[in-house]
């Protein structure tokens, strides 16, 4: 199996050395133990300061202060076809360049399309853009890595004809059915018989919506991801995250893990001091 490499890179000085390395190990551990057993993918993700210190078969993950477009923007191809993901500086960046990493080592050119049955009464079966966190991407449905927060997504049972009780939608099991999508979260296919794209899509709604986006010809600017997420009117950072009990429990988690780190820390460097003592 080919291993996936992904570069976290700082491109803003409102990230600290050290925070860019927690971030990076949080998302190396989220793809080695959670995503990449769930969808068959090997993958490495490391951190660099800058976009030059990315060795070139790395594809990057860029966190910067002004990206000039609202939210995430979504992964792109450069000159060579090679992806890239640009992600705004937010309090929340470490869920979006989760969320960004995911999709990217999900599909990494943007364009993987699944068959399954419509949410949408009497469209039948559609083809559906592979966005493994789309539906359940708001930060209330995430979950902590070494006290780093990430984003949920789903897995290959996602597209399942039919819902089961035994079955894994989401890692987190916040999605208890197939092709159902979450507060905060939205859906996107296209209709083979029309071409025409739809979505649904629940927001600043009491219920989930669905809208047409139409024929995507003419408005297709590199890959389809790359187009639904610049068609797409809420990105993920400009929700607000509420207030619940599980994020509550997450806002600790960093301090529990730190605590626990410095006192490994302040273990290893006594038994260090010992060592060399005894030199």
């Amino acid at each position: 199996m080919l291993n996936r490499n992904v570069a976290l890179v700082a491109d803003t000085n409102k990230i600290t050395a050290s925070d860019l390395t927690t971030v990076a190990a949080a998302l190396q551990k989220q793809a080695t133990r959670d995503f990449g057993p769930i969808w068959g993918i090997q993958a490495n993700v490391s951190g660099f300061a800058k976009l030059e210190d990315v060795p070139t078969d790395y594809w990057p993950v860029i966190v910067r202060d002004d990206i000039k477009q609202p939210g995430a923007a979504g992964v792109h191809e450069d000159k060579n076809g090679q992806p890239f993901a640009l992600v705004q500086y937010s309090p929340d960046w470490s869920l979006t360049a989760s969320h960004e990493t995911l999709e990217m080592l999900g599909d990494p050119f943007g364009n993987r399309l699944v068959a399954g049955k419509s949410p949408k009464t009497g469209q039948g079966r559609v083809n559906f853009l592979v966005e493994v966190c789309d539906p359940s991407e708001d930060g209330n449905f995430g979950y902590t890595v070494n006290g780093v927060k990430v984003s949920d997504f789903y897995t290959p049972h996602f597209f399942d004809p039919v819902a089961a009780s035994s079955v894994r939608y989401s890692y987190t099991g916040a999605l208890t059915r197939p092709r159902s999508i979450l507060k905060g979260g939205y859906l996107s296919w296209v209709v083979l018989q029309t071409n025409v794209w739809w979505q649904m899509l629940w927001f600043n709604s009491a219920k989930p919506q669905f809208r047409s986006l139409g024929v995507l010809s003419g408005k297709t600017t590199g890959s389809l991801r790359s187009t639904i997420d610049r068609l797409t009117p809420t990105p993920l950072e400009q929700r607000t995250v509420a207030a619940k009990a599980t994020l509550r429990r997450a806002a600790k988690a960093p301090d529990e893990v730190g605590e626990a780190a410095t006192a490994r820390a302040a273990m290893i460097r006594q038994h260090i001091h010992a060592l060399n003592s005894n030199q």
